[in-house]
């Protein structure tokens, strides 16, 4: 089979690698689609390693047809050869095949097509994760979500204005504005003209402060923004883009109890894992047949132009998920 790797001269080359085997609590899915995420930069630069038993390959999740079944998966009886799934990865979704742990399959929501399916995964299960597990986000709550152009913000922002909350979210210039136009932001931030900061305050003085923050950014914008945050507020630290540190009013955080809470979703366990996608699919894949939330889908590229997706990519114009298309479907 082939996967992509980084050959001599550092770009992606779709090369010829050995066909994964699988364990009995395993199946073999054979990849049509794989999702793209910034985590799959890091990997390449070195700093993201996969978890121990997974691929070198990049990959976070992918969507395609089981081709074959572990002994006790085919005992347990609840995945077939044949049957159309997603799935999240530790790697190795940039492939032709790959082998996954029966708990971390979810079957493709009715309606959706495969390369749509491909970007639910890693970016449903880490929106859940954040803002459900982690944020405990609730109705009436006010959610700001930095970075409104990525991958990520494409599904929180309907996926907390589903479930009832009013969003705040961050842009960095007029152009990616205009790109998120169709998202259900109640306030967009454009700071090239605003500052957050002030932003918040302003809401906060007006009874609508944020209850809970996603942050992929970090910087010196943390330690502005937190003492405006409402009593309980939880700022959930997911990445550092902009910058690793911050200064931060220690005082401020105690007094209103704010908390600052730093997660990710790839170094969790197979149960954890387990427990989050059982969840999130029992909850979410009704508003995502309804059609109440769905991916947004910037861009799709064929695997062997995976280094352009890249390149789109790090250069942050991207609006929305970007997709891999390693088999069609028909």
């Amino acid at each position: 089979m082939h996967a992509i790797l980084n050959g001599k001269d550092e770009n992606l080359l779709w090369t010829e690698v050995k066909k994964p085997e699988i364990g009995e609590n395993a199946v073999l899915l054979q990849v049509y689609a794989a999702g793209v995420n910034r985590a799959d930069l890091l990997q390449r630069a070195g700093q993201y390693p996969p978890p121990p038993g997974w691929p070198d390959w990049f990959g976070l999740e992918a969507a395609g047809v089981i081709e074959a079944v572990g002994a006790k998966v085919a005992a347990d009886g609840k995945w077939h050869v044949g049957d159309r799934v997603c799935a999240l990865l530790g790697s190795g979704g940039y492939a032709e095949y790959v082998s996954i742990p029966e708990e971390l399959l979810m079957p493709i929501p009715k309606g959706l097509t495969m390369v749509e399916a491909a970007g639910l995964p890693e970016v449903y299960g880490a929106a859940y994760l954040f803002l459900c597990m982690e944020g405990k986000l609730k109705e009436g709550d006010t959610l700001l979500v930095q970075a409104g152009a990525s991958g990520l913000a494409s599904v929180m922002i309907p996926m907390a204005k589903a479930l009832g909350a009013r969003v705040i979210t961050t842009v960095m210039n007029d152009e990616l504005e205009a790109k998120i136009a169709h998202l259900p932001a109640d306030i967009v931030v454009n700071t090239s003209k605003q500052s957050l900061a002030e932003v918040m305050k302003a809401e906060l003085e007006a009874g609508r402060g944020v209850d809970v923050c996603v942050d992929c950014l970090g910087g010196a914008m943390v330690g502005e923004c937190l003492p405006y945050m409402s009593f309980d507020g939880r700022w959930i630290m997911i990445a550092t883009l902009a910058d690793d540190f911050t200064n931060v009013n220690m005082r401020s955080m105690y007094a209103r109890r704010t908390r600052l809470i730093g997660t990710n979703l790839r170094s969790r366990t197979p149960a954890q894992k387990k427990q989050l996608l059982t969840e999130m699919t029992e909850m979410l894949w009704p508003k995502v047949e309804s059609g109440l939330v769905r991916p947004t889908i910037f861009a799709v590229f064929p695997i062997e132009q995976a280094e352009a997706a890249h390149e789109l990519m790090r250069t942050g114009k991207s609006a929305g998920k970007m997709v891999l298309v390693v088999k069609e479907d028909v």
